[in-house]
């Protein structure tokens, strides 16, 4: 009698669309499910930078003063500054199973989570605008090559319904984008940045010398473009294996980041010469006549780009929206995003670059100290997964009392200039001080706590 090797035990189908309910945004991730593939962290923290939101931000800073030399410094530090406490909160995801706002219970509490989660909602509709704006200007050139012509209402529809239909689908959905969209974005990009420095991009000087608060301020607004993502990190490494190397988890986070940040922002630091304005307007029309015959190809890819970018933001807030508080199903917290977000895309399109300037020194306020916050709880305390406080905690507080004092006191924008702010002649340092304040006093929150 021959002997039969009894067959392996099958792992269950990854299910393509994720679990609707609230529940599945409130409670870990179950064990059976966590069988994402940790490449993945590369892609999804690769893919969402890969637009014109990086190639317009290097444009910017030359109006803002800055020269080539003292462009690439800022872009280099603030990027490093900005991408650090994004990839460390990645490695919280694998080890809770939860979302990042979910996770941040461990420091805020059930009622404590509930400002942050809300501001991160309202973050996530206003991510959507900005990135909405110049890929449906990209598409409406595109059609128009088409000989259609097509108002902007309806092209920024057409986005907006596909963005939402993957987000409804969820994490599985969105990081499949990241990863097939996402390389093909990176190869159209890198062809159309290497025609762009070949057809007449050159390197500005600056006549006269760079300001040291000019400088703070244009590294502020770098810091921020990576640091924005601090609030989604988790919501996509949760469905890793609890058992996955953190230090992995951290350098491929970083490697994504940074990989796809700096080198756009160069390049539009080296082809602002090229453009009119930092405005999406302006870049896509540089691109356009750069790429000739193939100008369709630029103008797709800019179109796409927001797809893997805004899949991510309405998927986030949805979650965001339910840790909010607001005990409604994952699809309807989609629907509602990518809604307000479409409407305030309408709203604001005529003022791109101001707002777009304006919302990412303004969201620094309350991120960096939220995150300083969630990271001094994670790597000061034993990192493990405990029973979430039920009402509001000490860092919530600290939270909330941070948030209002460095936006009083230190904030810069065409909102709002804070007295610290003005007597340092526009520089804005507020959100380094909301980072260290934050955590410098949960941590000793936490001995005295432990002392007593």
């Amino acid at each position: 009698m021959s002997l039969q090797t009894p067959p392996m035990p099958q792992s269950p189908p990854r299910r393509l669309m994720e679990d609707l309910s609230e529940a599945s945004v409130r409670e870990p991730v179950p064990d059976h499910l966590k069988t994402m593939r940790v490449d993945s962290v590369f892609w999804s923290h690769f893919s969402p930078n890969l637009g014109p939101g990086g190639w317009v931000t290097g444009a910017l800073l030359i109006s803002m003063g800055l020269d080539f030399r003292t462009g690439v410094m800022a872009i280099v530090l603030g990027n490093i500054i900005g991408a650090l406490p994004v990839a460390l909160a990645a490695s919280i995801g694998p080890a809770t199973g939860l979302t990042q706002m979910e996770a941040s219970r461990r420091a805020l509490g059930r009622l404590g989570v509930r400002p942050p989660a809300f501001l991160n909602w309202i973050y996530c509709v206003g991510w959507d605008a900005v990135n909405n704006v110049p890929a449906a200007t990209a598409l409406i050139a595109l059609l128009l090559m088409a000989g259609l012509s097509t108002p902007f209402w309806l092209a920024l529809g057409c986005l907006a319904l596909v963005q939402m239909a993957a987000s409804i689908y969820g994490h599985h959905v969105v990081q499949i984008l990241q990863k097939y969209l996402g390389a093909l974005l990176l190869g159209t990009f890198v062809l159309m940045g290497s025609v762009q420095l070949a057809q007449g991009a050159s390197i500005v000087s600056a006549h006269h010398p760079v300001r040291w608060q000019t400088f703070l301020l244009a590294t502020g607004v770098l810091v921020s473009f990576n640091l924005s993502w601090a609030s989604y990190s988790s919501d996509y490494t949760r469905y890793l294996p609890a058992r996955t190397n953190p230090v992995k988890v951290v350098l491929l986070a970083l490697a994504g980041l940074l990989g796809s940040a700096i080198p756009f922002q160069i390049l539009g630091l080296l082809t602002a010469s090229t453009v009119a304005e930092p405005s999406p307007t302006a870049v896509i029309a540089s691109l356009q006549h750069a790429m000739g015959p193939v100008g369709a190809v630029a103008l797709a890819a800019i179109a796409l780009s927001s797809i893997t970018g805004n899949a991510f933001n309405d998927n986030t807030a949805s979650y965001s929206l339910i840790s909010a508080g607001l005990r409604i199903p994952r699809v309807m917290a989609a629907i509602l995003t990518a809604a307000l977000g479409y409407v305030l895309a309408v709203a604001g399109a005529g003022r791109y670059t101001a707002l777009y300037t304006d919302y990412l020194l303004v969201t620094m306020y309350w991120i960096a100290p939220w995150v300083g916050i969630v990271l001094a709880d994670w790597y000061c305390g034993d990192r493990k997964v405990h029973a979430v406080p039920p009402g509001w905690t000490y860092g919530a507080t600290i939270f909330v009392v941070t948030a209002s004092l460095t936006i009083a006191l230190f904030s810069t924008s065409t909102l709002y200039t804070g007295p610290v702010a003005r007597w340092l002649n526009g520089a804005d340092i507020g959100y380094y001080v909301g980072f260290f304040v934050a955590a410098g006093w949960y941590v000793l929150g936490m001995r005295t706590r432990a002392s007593s």
